[in-house]
C-alpha cells in the first residue's frame, strides 16, 4: 500500500545530475532534519560517469552559493577556471579566418535601450558587433579574469561562469550532498523496478542492498533512462535529422607550461562535418570534435582533432562517445521525473546540458508536492515548461547552423528545409522584417535571453532586409553609448588580471584583500 504523503526521494545514478539534484532536494527539504523530506541516491560502483560537458552558464554561481560551497574550493577541486562566453572560429565560412563571441556581458541593456539597430546601420563604425556592445569580447581575448582578487566569492566585474573537470565535479557535489546535506548514498546496481497497480513506482530492486522504496523517483540513469524510459515505457523523440552531429572524440591535453595563460572563453572552431570546442581548465585542456559520421569517418574525425591540437596530440589517448541526441515523450510521469542525460540530450555547442539540470532541480523542488494526489498537476506543468525550453534550445543550436555559409557537404544538408524546424524558420523570417526585441520573448523560463540571439546573429552576419529604419532617430545617443563602451572596455583592460594569476592566488589564499 502506498503511502499518500510523499516523505521520501529516491534518485537512481549519480554524476551531476544525480548529486546536483540531490543536493539541491536535501538543502531545500533540509532533510538533515529527521522529520523532513529523506533523500537518498543510488549510484553503480560498476558504471563510469559520463561528463556532460565541462562547461557551465552564470546560473551555476547561485547553484553553489545556495548549496553553501565555497568558491574557492569548487575552483581549486574541479580545476575550475571563468569562463566568459564562447568564441565561434571560421563558423561563417571556410575560405577566410573569421570570428566572432557569444558573450555573457553587455554594458547596456538591450530591451532598455538596444543598440543593435544603430549598429546595423553603422553608427558603431566596423566594430564588431560583440566589442561594440560589450567590454567582454576584448577581456576574453586578452585572457583576462572577469574579477579581482578583492571581489567577492561568487561576485564578478564582469558576468562570467565556470570551466570545470565534470569528473571532479561530481565528486565534490557527492561529498557535499553526504557530509552536509544529509544525502543518504547506496553503492549498488538496480537490476529492477517494481510498479504499483495503478503504474506508479514503488521500488527498485538492487544487487547487493535488497529492495529500496520511495514515495517519488528521480531518473538520473544517464542515456539508458532506467526508469522512465524503461520501466515506465516513456517514449524518446529523436532529433537526429534536425542536429545532425551524432558522434564526438576527446582528448585531454596537457599544457606545455603549468604557468601559461588559460582561455577565458570556450573556442568552438568549426570543421568539415563539425567542430571542435577547446575549453582551458587550470590543469590541461578539454578538447574534442563533435562530428556527424554521415559526413566523415571515425577514422577521419580523430585525424581533424590531432591536426587541431598539433604535436602535442602524439601519445594521447582518444575517447569516442555516441550521442542519442533528443528527447524524452514526456519528463514527467507519475512518480518519476528524468534529469540530465535521462530525459534529453542535445549537442554541447552552447553548454546548455548542466544549466538544463540545474532549471529542472529548481522547479522539481518548487513543484514537487506534499502528497501524492498533486503529482497530476506539477507533472502537467512540468512537462510543458521543459517541452518548451528544449525545443527552444534546439532551435537555438540549429541557428548556428542555419547562418553559415559554410559550403562542405555536412553545413549544406545542416540548411536543408527539411532540417530546420518550423518554429525557427518563422521566428528568422520575422527577423528579416524587424530587429531583435524584447517581444520575441515573452516566456519567463527562455533559456537562451535576447542578448544570445543578437551575439549569433549579428556575429555571424545576419542582416535584416525591410527594416523600417525611420523608427530609431536616436543616433546621436546611441554613439554615446558606444563611446562609452570604449572607454569601460580600456578601464577594466588596466584592471582586471589574467585569468592565470588571479587563479593562481585564488587556489592558494581564496577570497581576500590581500
Amino acid at each position: 500500500m502506498h503511502s499518500d504523503t510523499i516523505n521520501s526521494v529516491l534518485v537512481v545514478g549519480g554524476g551531476t545530475a544525480g548529486w546536483l539534484t540531490a543536493a539541491k532536494l536535501a538543502k531545500s527539504f533540509n532533510s538533515l532534519d529527521g522529520n523532513s523530506i529523506q533523500v537518498c541516491l543510488i549510484e553503480s560502483p560498476d558504471i563510469p560517469t559520463i561528463g556532460v560537458g565541462e562547461g557551465t552558464w552564470p546560473t551555476m554561481r547561485a547553484t553553489l552559493a545556495s548549496l553553501g560551497i565555497d568558491e574557492a574550493e569548487f575552483l581549486r577541486t574541479c580545476h575550475g577556471t571563468f569562463k566568459q562566453g564562447t568564441k565561434f572560429i571560421n563558423w561563417q565560412n571556410a575560405s577566410r579566418p573569421n570570428q566572432y563571441h557569444h558573450l555573457f556581458t553587455s554594458i547596456f541593456d538591450p530591451t532598455q535601450f538596444n543598440l543593435a539597430p544603430y549598429w546595423l546601420q553603422g553608427d558603431a563604425g566596423d566594430l564588431p558587433y560583440a566589442q561594440a556592445v560589450s567590454a567582454q569580447a576584448r577581456i576574453a581575448e586578452l585572457g583576462l579574469a572577469p574579477k579581482k582578487i578583492t571581489s567577492k566569492a561568487y561576485e564578478g566585474i564582469q558576468n562570467y561562469a565556470y570551466h570545470l573537470d565534470a569528473g571532479k565535479f561530481a565528486e565534490l557535489l557527492k561529498s557535499h550532498a553526504i557530509d552536509k546535506l544529509g544525502v543518504k548514498f547506496i553503492a549498488a546496481n538496480v537490476t529492477d523496478v517494481s510498479l504499483d497497480a495503478e503504474g506508479y513506482i514503488e521500488a527498485v530492486v538492487t544487487d547487493t542492498w535488497g529492495t529500496v522504496a520511495a514515495d517519488f523517483f528521480v531518473d538520473c540513469s544517464g542515456f539508458r533512462s532506467l526508469l522512465l524510459g524503461e520501466a515506465l515505457g516513456v517514449g524518446f523523440t529523436s532529433i537526429a535529422d534536425t542536429l545532425l552531429t551524432d558522434h564526438a572524440v576527446t582528448i585531454q591535453v596537457p599544457y606545455p607550461d603549468a604557468a601559461g595563460p588559460i582561455n577565458a572563453c570556450t573556442h568552438s572552431t568549426a570543421q568539415e562535418a563539425g567542430w571542435i570546442w577547446d575549453i582551458g581548465l587550470s590543469n590541461r585542456r578539454g578538447v574534442g570534435y563533435v562530428y556527424s559520421s554521415r559526413h566523415q569517418s571515425h577514422e577521419d574525425a580523430e585525424r581533424t582533432l590531432r591536426d587541431y591540437i598539433g604535436d602535442a596530440a602524439a601519445g594521447l589517448t582518444a575517447r569516442k562517445l555516441k550521442i542519442d541526441l533528443g528527447y524524452r515523450n514526456k519528463f514527467w510521469h507519475k512518480n518519476c521525473v528524468a534529469i540530465g542525460l535521462s530525459a534529453a540530450f542535445v549537442e554541447p555547442l552552447e553548454a546548455s546540458a548542466i544549466f538544463l539540470i540545474e532549471a529542472a532541480g529548481n522547479m522539481l523542488v518548487d513543484q514537487l508536492p506534499s502528497r501524492r494526489q498533486g503529482l497530476i498537476h506539477a507533472e502537467k506543468k512540468f512537462n510543458a515548461s521543459f517541452h518548451f525550453r528544449w525545443q527552444k534550445t534546439v532551435d537555438f543550436i540549429k541557428m548556428h547552423y542555419l547562418l553559415s555559409g559554410r559550403s562542405e557537404a555536412f553545413w549544406l544538408d545542416n540548411r536543408e528545409a527539411s532540417s530546420i524546424p518550423a518554429s525557427l524558420a518563422q521566428t528568422l523570417a520575422s527577423w528579416q522584417q524587424q530587429v531583435v526585441s524584447a517581444y520575441d520573448f515573452p516566456h519567463v523560463y527562455e533559456p537562451f535571453p535576447m542578448e544570445s540571439y543578437q551575439y549569433v546573429l549579428y556575429g555571424m552576419g545576419f542582416k535584416p532586409e525591410q527594416v523600417n529604419w525611420q523608427r530609431y532617430p536616436l543616433h546621436a545617443e546611441a554613439m554615446a553609448q558606444f563611446e562609452k563602451v570604449q572607454q569601460v572596455t580600456e578601464y577594466l583592460i588596466k584592471e582586471l588580471p589574467q585569468q592565470r594569476d588571479l587563479l593562481d592566488r585564488i587556489y592558494q589564499y581564496g577570497f581576500s584583500t590581500i
